[in-house]
């Protein structure tokens, strides 16, 4: 089990880092999400320690990391951490033996890896000469060939075709289902959706929100109607209710998250057939926003009393 518990960083007048907390547990899939400079990356270098925080700790097994336990670590950042005119099989093989495995075993496990990802024929090619979608597979290719307990990866899918999106989700999936502990960050919410067990949204530094990706979803204030009507008839939102827009017919509504779906049916016109008919939880895309627009309400509502308090202590 990963644990971040508090972790506060602070580069001068700059925060990265005010108070996130996470935890990650054996044989799940979790999305970790924010908008840029929101403290992902940050996070993921403190697992690491790449950086020195300020307050705050991160354990494995309600343990602290020390240099042992991270050799047990997979890492794939966001900027290249390769040599590009090293050849792959020689690089793999290194990491492999900075992780403690000989020669024999680093041997194979490039060998595997790289024949799992196609490029087994690529062995002595160096990063270089091969497309950004393959130099992405070797940069998997080394944060997976020591077997680690533990994968952090970083924007992972970033500038992958959909074939190379989806070897990448076989493989972050498998993994999982072997055990593996697995975090990574990405913007393309919908494949977070599709792939992930848990979510963690950070914004400005804190965490937002966490927790299972049904817990997130039905956590919302609200639902998501859709509604057509035999005839194209008209639909009007429910008290509470607002009207979205439509689309070949369909009608989409947003209500409060008490409201009753068969109050709702009661509320269509009373002739009406109804052909089609809805009601959904938000999907991840639309909590994503919810939750990073509140939290921008949250850090403007504290500097504005920052400055009232401010301006008050001035006049005193």
């Amino acid at each position: 089990m990963l644990a971040v518990t508090g972790l506060h960083k602070t580069y001068r007048d700059i925060v990265a880092l005010d108070g996130v907390s996470m935890r990650a547990a054996p044989g799940r899939l979790v999305g970790f999400l924010g908008p840029n400079g929101a403290g992902k990356t940050t996070t993921m270098r403190s697992i690491f320690g790449l950086l020195h925080l300020d307050a705050g700790e991160v354990t494995w097994d309600g343990r602290p990391i020390d240099s042992e336990v991270r050799l047990r670590f997979g890492y794939m950042p966001e900027q290249r951490g390769l040599y590009p005119r090293m050849p792959i099989g020689r690089q793999l093989i290194y990491f492999a033996r900075m992780h403690g495995l000989d020669r024999a075993a680093a041997q194979r496990a490039t060998r595997s890896w790289l024949e799992h990802f196609g490029l087994g024929e690529r062995i002595a090619d160096p990063l270089d000469d091969l497309s950004h979608g393959n130099q992405q597979r070797v940069q998997l290719a080394a944060a997976l060939v020591h077997e680690p307990d533990l994968l952090v990866l970083d924007e992972p899918f970033s500038g992958l075709d959909p074939l190379g999106v989806h070897a990448m989700s076989e493989v972050l999936r498998e993994r999982a289902r072997n055990g593996t502990t697995v975090v990574f960050s990405s913007h393309q919410l919908e494949l977070v959706e599709e792939l992930c067990d848990d979510v963690v949204i950070v914004a400005h530094g804190r965490t937002r929100l966490e927790g299972t990706l049904a817990e997130a979803r039905a956590a919302a204030t609200y639902r998501n109607v859709e509604v057509r009507l035999e005839g194209g008839q008209a639909v009007t939102p429910p008290p509470g209710g607002e009207l979205l827009g439509s689309d070949d017919g369909i009608v989409r509504l947003r209500v409060p998250v008490a409201t009753d779906a068969r109050a709702l049916v009661a509320h269509l016109p009373a002739d009406a057939v109804i052909e089609h008919l809805s009601f959904t939880a938000p999907r991840l895309t639309e909590v994503f926003r919810d939750v990073v627009g509140a939290s921008l309400a949250e850090i403007e509502a504290e500097h504005a009393a920052d400055g009232d308090a401010a301006r008050a202590e001035v006049v005193a």
